[in-house]
């Protein structure tokens, strides 16, 4: 029997009858998900959202899903959201090993198959949540496709900075300091901080008030910049997923043309040699494709739907590639 959790529906703008749950991990921590329902839904998507980020972000994008078709279940990561915090700074995002996002993984799909949500199942991952998708599903995360938003499979830092970026972060981890915030970040939250002018996250104003609404009315879902060791365990996956074959498995990545977020080069050059895979870059916008003006995510969504249904037609294969 799932635990129900707290769910902000009166600022989430979900599909009517959502609910969230505790959920407890293999390694002792407690997190949150949220179910969005469809009626009659053919399927359902696997939320995977990204740093700083928490379920009811992702009310609107549900909706959309739900209109055509599809149930979602998300999740509150490890150290956001109402996921339990790992340092005595709350404001900042943090994890010991970045492979401990898959016991959340893991947990989230016990909660899909507990409340018997329909098959098939897709996914759809986000910044970290792309990072943490990628190695889920070269891992046989039981999902007929899935689509990557601004993935996380490389940071966006300056070739100048980054041999500082691994040496500060690789000494805050050994040296005991890794709880730390990484050089030139804050605990203040990027929403609340800043100026829709010039933002990195999207181009609609009417969304963005919609992100500083959110963080208003709940303050405890805000989050700040990462820790030293957060930063060392990103640098070193997203190394190490490179490394590694695409799985065969039919995958949609799309990011906007002014990406500053992530490393786009990285994602380029994944797409380049999947051998099922669509990229996608769509002119003007900023991070958060899914957190645009009605028009534009009915575009995206359009999209990701026809290709989710086509997938769903297609047989599962497992076997990697190049």
């Amino acid at each position: 029997m799932l635990e129900s959790a707290p769910f902000f529906a009166d600022f989430a703008d979900a599909p009517a009858g959502s609910k969230a749950y505790w959920l407890n991990t293999k390694d002792g921590l407690r997190i949150r998900v949220a179910h969005f329902p469809a009626e009659e839904a053919k399927g359902t998507i696997l939320m995977f959202p990204g740093r700083t980020e928490y379920v009811e972000k992702y009310g609107r994008t549900a909706l959309d899903f739900a209109e055509r078709g599809y149930a979602m279940i998300a999740i509150d990561w490890r150290g956001q959201g109402l996921a339990d915090r790992m340092t005595r700074n709350t404001r900042v995002g943090h994890v010991e090993e970045f492979t401990d996002y898959q016991h959340d993984v893991a947990s989230m799909l016990d909660a899909a198959r507990a409340l018997d949500l329909p098959e098939p199942y897709h996914l759809i991952a986000h910044s970290m949540g792309g990072g943490i998708g990628l190695r889920a599903v070269m891992e046989g995360l039981p999902v007929a496709s899935a689509m990557f938003s601004g993935p996380m499979w490389g940071i966006h830092i300056s070739t100048l900075m980054r041999p500082a970026a691994w040496a500060i972060s690789w000494s805050g981890k050994r040296l005991g300091f890794g709880d730390r915030m990484a050089p030139l970040t804050s605990s203040a939250n990027y929403v609340i901080a800043e100026p829709f002018e010039d933002n990195t996250l999207t181009t609609d104003p009417e969304m963005f008030a919609y992100m500083r609404r959110q963080m208003i009315e709940q303050p405890a879902l805000q989050l700040g910049g990462p820790t030293l060791r957060w930063l060392h365990e990103a640098l070193a996956e997203t190394q190490a997923l490179a490394r590694l074959p695409s799985p065969d498995l039919p995958c949609l990545t799309v990011f906007g043309s002014n990406e500053r977020i992530v490393d786009i080069e990285r994602i380029r050059s994944r797409m380049a040699v999947w051998p099922k895979g669509e990229l996608w870059e769509v002119d003007g916008l900023e991070h958060e494709v899914l957190m645009e003006s009605p028009q534009i995510r009915g575009e995206i969504t359009d999209r990701a739907t026809a290709f989710f249904d086509a997938a769903a037609r297609t047989p599962a294969k497992t076997r990697l590639t190049a």
